[in-house]
């Protein structure tokens, strides 16, 4: 009987760390990165030498400037002059300065579209980058540069519907901030204690009852490894699946700059996961050796 109370002990532990250990990630990393503007900014900053967003931001502020620019004949001529000219421009400093001049002001523009109400698409304004690369083409001499207007051109991130969908979530885990981890390493102990608690009066009962419970621990911190880097990646189709094909490039490096840090998450809960729980099993072997022998 204590056999099958334990095993069921153990798959209740399993399972409520396999949706502990993402949701706790996932809550800490909205309020220590998505709603810190710095690391932000950091996280976006190496994105300026990314050629998905080059390639993007090119496009579309050339698209913008050719609507803007009657060259006659020589329309189609003038467009391929402008994209490459920006197309250079964003490999200089002064894009990447710009870049981050634009992302800074955005993030108050992402958090605020996650807060608000619905119908609302989430993107970053190249306005301010815009300003950059028509003074620094007007600096250079070049043609037509005078008419590329500055005004709000966007890079989608989230279409509206999908924002629709997510403004719950992030809520919930903006809400949640820190404390899903803290209760989770606070379950995982007191699961440890408790299974040392039924093991017996003895010490060495104790001793592998915790051990074995440290297994299951560390297992469990393993699969909700597993499940966030299974929901990054779900959550990566779907965002992107909404995003315009002109932007997608650009979305798709955001998301992944983004979630650098909670991949790296997965990968440091993953090994220590297991290292705790091999290191357990082999733990609880060698105990229950001991224990043979001197039996």
């Amino acid at each position: 009987m204590r056999t099958y109370i334990s095993s069921a002990l153990s798959a209740v532990v399993l399972v409520l760390l396999a949706v502990l250990v993402p949701l706790s990630a996932l809550s800490a990393w909205v309020d220590l990165e998505i709603d810190n503007t710095d690391r932000y900014v950091t996280a976006v900053e190496p994105l300026a030498s990314d050629p998905g967003v080059q390639s993007v931001v090119s496009g579309l502020i050339t698209d913008e400037a050719t609507k803007q620019i009657d060259a006659g004949l020589l329309q189609d001529t003038s467009r391929d002059f402008l994209h490459e000219a920006v197309e250079s421009f964003t490999t200089t400093d002064a894009f990447r300065a710009a870049w981050v001049a634009a992302n800074r002001t955005a993030h108050e523009t992402v958090t605020a579209a996650l807060n608000g109400g619905s119908g609302e698409a989430v993107g970053i304004d190249l306005a301010p980058v815009m300003a950059q690369v028509k003074q620094n083409l007007l600096d250079s001499g070049v043609p037509f540069a005078d008419g590329i207007p500055v005004r709000h051109t966007e890079i989608t991130l989230l279409s509206a519907d999908r924002a629709d969908q997510l403004r719950r979530t992030f809520r919930l885990l903006r809400a949640g901030s820190i404390w899903p981890a803290v209760g989770t390493a606070a379950f995982a102990v007191a699961a440890v204690l408790m299974a040392a608690v039924r093991g017996g009066p003895g010490r060495r009962g104790a001793a592998l009852a915790a051990l074995a419970a440290t297994a299951v621990v560390g297992l469990g911190f393993a699969i909700g490894a597993v499940v966030l880097r299974g929901a990054i990646a779900i959550a990566r189709i779907r965002v992107l699946a909404g995003v315009p094909g002109s932007d997608r490039d650009g979305a798709a490096a955001v998301y992944d700059a983004l979630t650098s840090s909670l991949r790296s998450t997965v990968w440091i809960v993953l090994a220590v996961g297991l290292a705790v729980a091999l290191c357990a099993v082999l733990a609880r072997m060698w105990a229950g050796r001991r224990m043979s022998v001197r039996a």
